[in-house]
């Protein structure tokens, strides 16, 4: 301690020294030395250092003041409170000095003081003492108006106080507004704006009714009709204030609004700019209450938008499409005629325009009406002369086509586009787009041929956002783009970066659009990307190259041979290739460029190899180098899948040896990506090259392969599998050599628990695949026995629990898969699966297993209609063992799939005459339902349908669901003639029958387009009337149903929101009548019938908030939220998780509604369990205190949040309370992380 005070003092002595020099570097060693954690000062020390820091402020030398007022920033947190208030008010009284210097340093030094105060709880006392003695000292320098420097400087301190500290100033809040106001009549404009900007930092956390005084104060000077620069600055504050306050500005919007749109009248284009950025900030802070508004304010931006006073568009020359005149036009006019420096009229066009995108923005719902009104209006503004605002025209538009984009079902890879869009119903905002676009390319083809880089900038972006939200459209008009694009890419003056955006918007088109559509244009196109590969700049070659590897693609589109098409590539593939080639040898550039080097000259041996000749094996030793290459390898890897594949038969006989040697290491590395893609060019290289493989080539990866069958990664053992399946039919030899390794990993998988969908597939392939290889070692039974093997062990604990439920499945339709394979030695396999099912002495395990084989061998219709079978699985429907009769449900199910007038009508005889075994029966019924195809059943339609309806009341509500699930999934066959049917029965059934059929409802909505869809959507108004049934089950059966359709086809109940929300939020209510006591012996039980359903509605609501946001009003939708934070543990889980939601959805709204939603939280996140409870009650209370934390951390993502005084109380609170501050990191580090909604990325 000593050493440091000696050090210090030593330093002090050295800074009153003579020479600048020393002084200068006595005081940066001070300031290393606080810069250091660890010291610590005495309070003697600490006297003397603020003391000399304060007096070297007045130093003659400006680089030493400059030091010293770095020095008070780590010196705030080392020193105690006298002190820094000392420092605050020397800094104070100098800002009054005479001198300007030391004011400007003074000040420079308060703001420093004032980012380093402490914010955490510990600190606020001092912040809150040093905050007071600075603003009554800065009111007082206000106050002086002989000299404006010290108002400006005093106007910023408390700027930038009021945006860091404004809680800890709520105690001057009121002397402050009251000083700010009268700066706002300044004579000086730089007094005026910095008071409105100290304003704008004020709002945020004053009180509700400070709020009102300022806005009226605003309104009752504006209604005087002051001077109209005093009329500027007002409506300026005006918009800062909604800028910064936000929602607040919502009351009183009434008032506000007619005052604004009156000012727009007053010939004055400043005025007029600061109005519409005024309506902007409305728009953007406070969209429900602008609602009413939005059709005046539309007008007006309208009307202002064309606002050119001083220029004349002289339509005829516009209308002749003469391009000379249009660019001897262009250029005359900018050289002097109309750009005289006093025309603001293009401030007023650009602030309304700004607010008209505003208005998309935030405006989804009203999408269809502004491609009636905005639409065509921006279109016809595409002319405007001045290029910024010209360029804010195309910004409005983009907004407009994203806002389509995001509206509209497809947001998927372009390509993919192309051909699935079609069966998928058209957005009507997407119809409306398409019939613009010849109006926009017409409008923008001559802007793109401009000298005016923003302008093309501008245009290809808009460009690019055409061809993504509508792709394909631009077909037709792509021979009037040709030029545009040609001209950025070949135009001397043109910028690096308006180049890159040429090429990527041209990336996009040929992305977008089929390759025919660009043959014709072959010659025009290829030069200038061929040179932009050759440039210079790195960003530019390898955006070209991803340009020319789409040409490549062009030229001859994958499936076509040389002479389809008419398009004969041959005389541009040697200019392509030697490009290429040069970008491909190169080692000394950028990454990127070697990659897409690479890939690009891959895509040319794919598509046009034959058309290489003698380079072609020079070309494959280079990939064969750059896959040896570390950084090169993953894309090398997959480029040489690429070629492998390719319909031209590239011969890869020189370097497939080596390649393979190589791609074998690759499968021990630990890199994912690449083991994946290795696998994948291994697949594509064995089945289209195994003539050219020799056996010793295969070894270094058949060694790596039975490490790779393993659950523990799925998606590679699926890859792995696949890849043993193509060699079992190419190089069965090779297989043979490692069956016996590879094999217990087969098996590990089948019986694994994790196997499904893709995967079993993969192995059923090679299961088959492995006994008709005919590999002598292998044979069907043995198989056989290796898969059915676990089952037969006797059922000793430690077995039965490792069999689990899925691996059955999984083996029963191995078995079929080998006795599809082998039909010969089915006959025999199903007589030893029946023997085993009656075999009462067997394992049930065994049991199980062989009725479930012989369903799946069944399916395939290899049983036929054996009667001793259909005995064996009734026998089966006795047994005592429910697993037993589960599988025998199975079984029935299966065999009548594969032979329906067999099994069918034995199967509805034994539903009506056995009510016992009912729910079984029906569950094998579902299954043939499921799984056949809807001609099959068309003839048994009417008997399954009348049994169905004969079971809709039944008493037990599991066979109910059942009965619900047929019905829905039987209508789905034929829906024009059963849905009206479901409708019917909605008039006469009971209860029951009602929640039944509408539980049917919900099993006919599928996330895939469906035939029914059409149909549905018309009726399902009808179905959603039960939600007003005066059964409560009948309503909570309407809202599951009601939340499937807003999660799997959110286009069926858009149009029906405005009636069904009334009836949606009625059910989140507690309702007193339906709440119960119970008595269980010596205590009381209160029961809530009313539980389900409130839960239901707030699972609709969570659903509503991802498929149907605009759809709803989210301040209504809020209040249930709130009355939700307050409910039962399930609904206030669930409201966590909706706040969490929203705020990354809609911020503005939350913010609007906060002071109401912190007390909730807080109660939850500091109530405690009573001492007494049981352990469950202390893990539900903890894990709903998480959930909570979960929601604040999400707010306090929100940067606006801690202006709120009672957010930033209850943050404060959290962060001096250990516990909350524990679950708070927690929150924080673990699952909190990711409550944004991810990205979706366009994966090109």
């Amino acid at each position: 301690m000593s050493s440091v005070s000696y050090h210090i003092s030593n330093l002090l002595e050295k800074m009153t020294s003579t020479d600048k020099d020393f002084r200068f570097m006595a005081t940066n060693d001070l300031m290393l030395e606080l810069q250091k954690g660890s010291i610590k000062l005495d309070e003697d020390s600490e006297r003397k250092v603020v003391t000399m820091l304060l007096k070297l402020l007045e130093d003659k030398n400006g680089e030493v003041q400059n030091l010293a007022v770095k020095c008070l920033a780590p010196l705030v947190s080392k020193v105690k409170e006298p002190q820094v208030e000392m420092m605050v008010d020397t800094l104070c009284s100098n800002m009054m000095s005479e001198k300007e210097q030391l004011r400007d340093i003074s000040s420079m030094g308060l703001k420093t003081v004032i980012a380093e105060l402490p914010l955490s709880s510990s600190g606020l006392t001092l912040t809150a003492g040093v905050c007071k003695k600075i603003t009554a000292q800065l009111i007082g320098a206000m106050g002086k108006q002989e000299d404006v420097s010290v108002q400006l400087e005093a106007l910023d301190i408390l700027s930038d106080m009021l945006g860091r500290l404004s809680g800890a100033l709520v105690s001057f809040h009121s002397s402050l507004l009251s000083s700010l106001l009268p700066q706002l009549t300044s004579p000086r404009m730089a007094v005026r704006k910095r008071s409105i900007l100290a304003l704008g930092h004020l709002v945020p956390s004053c009180s509700p009714a400070l709020f009102s005084q300022l806005t009226e104060h605003l309104l009752t000077e504006l209604a005087k009709g002051p001077p109209t620069s005093v009329t500027r600055t007002y409506i300026q504050c005006l918009a800062t204030i909604s800028r910064h306050g936000g929602h607040r500005v919502g009351e009183h919007l009434e008032k506000l609004i007619p005052m604004v749109v009156k000012f727009t009248t007053v010939e004055d284009d400043e005025l007029r700019e600061y109005c519409f950025q005024a309506f902007e900030a409305f728009i953007h802070r406070c969209p429900k209450e602008m609602s009413p508004h939005v059709a005046t304010v539309t007008q007006l931006c309208l009307k202002f938008m064309t606002f050119d006073p001083n220029y004349n568009y002289d339509d005829e020359e516009e209308e002749e499409d003469d391009k000379m005149d249009v660019e001897d036009g262009l250029d005359e006019e900018s050289d002097d005629e109309y750009s005289d420096d006093d025309d603001m009229s293009w401030k007023v066009r650009r602030s309304s325009i700004k607010c008209l995108e505003a208005l998309i923005s935030t405006r989804r719902d009203l999408l269809l009406s502004f491609y009636s009104s905005i639409c065509p209006a921006l279109l016809a503004r595409f002319k405007e002369r001045e290029e910024n605002v010209r360029a804010d025209v195309f910004g409005a538009f983009s907004t407009l086509l994203r806002q389509t984009r995001v509206g509209s079902s497809h947001h998927g890879i372009i390509m993919t586009r192309l051909d699935s869009g079609v069966s998928r119903e058209e957005e009507p905002a997407v119809t409306m787009l398409k019939k613009q676009v010849p109006v926009i390319v017409k409008a923008l083809h001559r802007h793109l041929k401009e000298k005016n880089i923003k302008s093309r900038q501008g245009c290809f972006c808009l460009l690019t956002e055409l061809a993504h939200t509508v792709p394909g459209a631009l077909e037709q008009h792509i021979p009037a783009l040709i030029p545009g694009i040609v001209f950025s890419l070949t135009d001397k003056s043109t910028s690096s970066n308006m180049r890159i955006d040429a090429l990527s918007f041209f990336h996009v088109l040929l992305l977008s659009h089929p390759p025919q559509a660009f043959q014709p244009h072959m010659q025009v196109l290829l030069p200038p990307v061929v040179a932009c590969v050759e440039d210079s700049f790195y960003k530019i070659t390898s955006e070209a190259l991803l340009v020319m590897q789409q040409l490549v693609r062009v030229m001859r589109p994958q499936g076509q041979s040389t002479t389809a098409g008419g398009f004969d590539p041959k005389p541009f593939v040697k200019e392509v290739f030697a490009v290429t080639l040069k970008r491909l040898k190169a080692t000394d550039i950028d990454q990127e460029v070697k990659e897409r080097a690479i890939s690009c000259m891959g895509h040319m041996v794919c598509h046009l190899g034959d058309h290489l000749g003698a380079e072609l094996q020079g070309i494959l030793a280079i990939f064969l180098e750059r896959l040896k290459n570390e950084i090169t390898r993953l894309t090398a890897v997959r480029t040489i899948t690429l070629i492998a594949a390719s319909p031209v038969k590239i011969n890869l006989s020189s370097i497939l040896s080596e390649a393979l040697s190589v791609l074998g290491s690759f499968l021990r590395k630990n890199q994912r990506a690449l083991k994946l893609s290795t696998l994948a060019c291994l697949t594509a290289l064995v089945t289209h090259h195994a003539a050219t493989i020799k056996p010793a080539a295969l070894e270094p990866v058949l060694s790596e392969l039975p490490s790779l069958v393993d659950e523990s990664d799925m998606h590679v053992s699926q890859v792995s599998v696949t890849l043993l399946t193509c060699m079992a039919n190419a190089c069965p030899s090779s297989l043979a050599k490692i069956s016996s390794s590879v094999l217990p990993g087969v098996f590990g998988l089948v019986h694994s628990p994790l196997l499904q969908s893709s995967a079993l597939a993969a192995v059923l392939d090679f299961l088959q695949a492995l006994v008709l290889s005919k590999t002598s070692n292998l044979s069907y039974r043995q198989l056989l026995k290796s898969l059915t093997e676990p089952f037969h062990s006797a059922p000793s604990s430690v077995d039965s629990s490792t069999i689990h439920r899925q691996s059955y499945h999984s083996v029963a339709r191995c078995v079929a898969a080998l006795c599809s394979a082998c039909p010969k030695e089915t006959p025999g396999t199903v007589a030893s699966f029946i023997q085993e099912v009656k075999n009462r002495g067997s394992p049930e395990s065994a049991r199980v297993l062989a009725l479930l084989c012989l369903g799946e061998v069944g399916r395939s219709g290899s049983l036929g209609g054996s009667k001793e079978v259909q005995g064996v699985i009734v026998e089966a429907f006795t047994s005592t063992s429910e697993e037993v009769k589960t599988a025998a449900s199975c079984a029935l199910g299966s065999m009548a799939v594969g032979s329906l007038s067999e099994y069918l009508p034995f199967l509805l005889k034994e539903i009506s005459s056995q009510p016992r075994r009912q729910y079984l029966l029906l569950h094998s019924l579902k299954e043939v339902i499921s799984a056949c195809p809807a001609s099959s059943l068309s003839p048994h339609l009417e008997s399954i349908w009348a049994l169905l309806f004969q079971n809709c009341e039944c008493p037990e509500e599991g066979t109910r669901n059942l009965v619900a699930e047929c019905l829905g999934k039987l209508t789905l066959v034929n829906p024009a003639q059963l849905l009206p049917r479901l409708k019917q029965q909605l008039k006469a059934g009971s209860p029951v029958a009602r929640s039944t059929v509408v539980t049917a409802v919900k099993f006919t909505i599928v996330d895939q387009p469906a035939p029914i869809d059409s149909l549905l959507k018309d009726s399902i108004g009808d179905f959603l009337k039960t939600l007003q049934d005066v059964d409560i089950n009948v309503r909570r059966v309407t809202l599951v149903m009601f939340n499937s359709a807003a999660h799997n086809k959110p286009s069926l109940i858009r149009g029906l929101l405005p009636k069904v929300l009334p009836h949606l939020y009625r059910e989140t209510q507690i309702r007193k009548d339906l709440i119960r006591e119970v008595e269980m012996g010596p205590f009381k039980h209160t029961v809530d019938d009313g539980l389900d359903v409130r839960k239901a509605a707030f699972e609709c609501m969570y659903t509503l908030l991802d498929s149907c946001l605009e759809g709803l009003d989210v301040l209504q939708f809020l209040d249930h939220v709130e009355e939700g934070l307050k409910d039962h543990y399930d609904i206030r889980m669930l409201t966590f998780l909706m706040l969490a939601r929203l705020v990354s959805l809609c911020p503005a709204a939350v913010l609007q509604r906060l002071d109401r939603l912190v007390e909730p939280l807080k109660a939850t996140c500091t109530s405690k369990v009573k001492a007494g409870s049981v352990k469950q009650e202390f893990e539900k209370q903890e894990e709903l205190r998480r959930s909570a934390m979960r929601a604040v951390a999400a707010l306090l993502a929100v940067p606006e949040v801690e202006r709120s005084p009672s957010m930033a109380d209850f943050a404060n609170q959290i962060r001096t309370n250990a516990d909350m501050a524990s679950i708070y990191q927690s929150v924080q580090g673990g699952e909190g992380g990711g409550l944004g909604p991810a990205e979706s990325m366009d994966v090109n």
